[in-house]
C-alpha cells in the first residue's frame, strides 16, 4: 500500500502545482475599446516561427539562452520550444525577449504549475480574471503559450498606461506598484541573467 502511494506521488509530480513569487495584478475597469483591443491581442492563434534578424541571430540566441536555461528546463526539445515561444511572443507585443525571461524567473522560476499566493498562475503569474475579462471561458493559463501571450500582453497594457515607464509598469504587473524591490528584481534578473549579446561578444563586433 505504501508503495503505491509512493509510486502515485512520483507519477503526479511533475504535476504539482509550486508556489510563486509574485504579488496580484490588480483587476481594473478597462474602457470598451481597450477592452477590444486586448481581446484581439490574446486572441488563441498558434505562435509561428519567431522572425530574427538573421539565421545566425536566431542560432546564436537560441543557443546561448539554451544554455542559460537548461538547469530549469532541462529536456532539450521542451526548452527551444520555450525559448521561441517568449522570443515570438515578448517581439509581438513589442518587449524584449530578455526582459521577459527576467520576469519569469523572478515570477515563477520558470515553473509552469506555479501558482502564488493571490492565485496568479503559470510561468508569467497571470491572474485568473483576466480570462474572464479579455479572453475565452476555456483558455488555460498554466498552457505554456497562453500564458506567455497572457503575460506578454498584460505588460505591454501597463506600459502603454504608464507611458512607457518600465519601473511602474512592472509594479502594476505585479500589484505592488510603488514600492521598488519587485522592479529591481526584475531588472537585475534581466541584465544579470538575460541580458544579450554578451558584453565580450558585443565587444568583439
Amino acid at each position: 500500500m505504501r508503495r503505491a502511494a509512493l509510486l502515485l506521488c512520483v507519477v503526479l509530480s511533475p504535476l504539482a502545482v509550486a508556489p510563486a513569487y509574485a504579488g496580484a495584478q490588480q483587476e481594473e475597469v478597462l474602457a470598451a475599446s481597450v477592452q477590444a483591443a486586448l481581446q484581439a491581442a490574446v486572441a488563441d492563434q498558434a505562435s509561428p516561427e519567431p522572425e530574427f534578424p538573421s539565421v545566425i541571430d536566431k542560432v546564436n540566441w537560441l543557443s546561448t539562452m539554451s544554455e542559460r536555461l537548461y538547469k530549469r528546463i532541462p529536456d532539450p526539445q521542451a526548452r527551444i520550444e520555450f525559448l521561441k515561444t517568449v522570443y515570438y511572443e515578448a517581439r509581438r507585443a513589442g518587449l524584449d525577449p530578455q526582459l521577459v525571461l527576467g520576469l519569469i524567473q523572478v515570477e515563477s522560476g520558470f515553473r509552469k504549475y506555479a501558482v502564488s499566493g493571490a492565485g496568479a498562475r503559470g510561468y508569467m503569474q497571470v491572474m485568473p480574471f483576466w480570462v474572464k475579462l479579455i479572453g475565452a471561458p476555456d483558455n488555460n493559463l498554466f498552457h505554456m503559450r497562453t500564458n506567455l501571450r497572457y503575460g506578454c500582453t498584460i505588460l505591454r497594457h501597463y506600459l502603454d498606461i504608464e507611458k512607457g515607464d518600465l519601473y511602474r509598469a512592472l509594479g502594476r504587473y505585479n500589484g505592488s506598484l510603488g514600492k521598488p524591490e519587485y522592479p529591481n528584481m526584475v531588472r537585475g534578473a534581466w541584465e544579470k541573467g538575460w541580458a544579450w549579446p554578451l558584453p565580450q561578444q558585443a565587444a568583439l563586433k
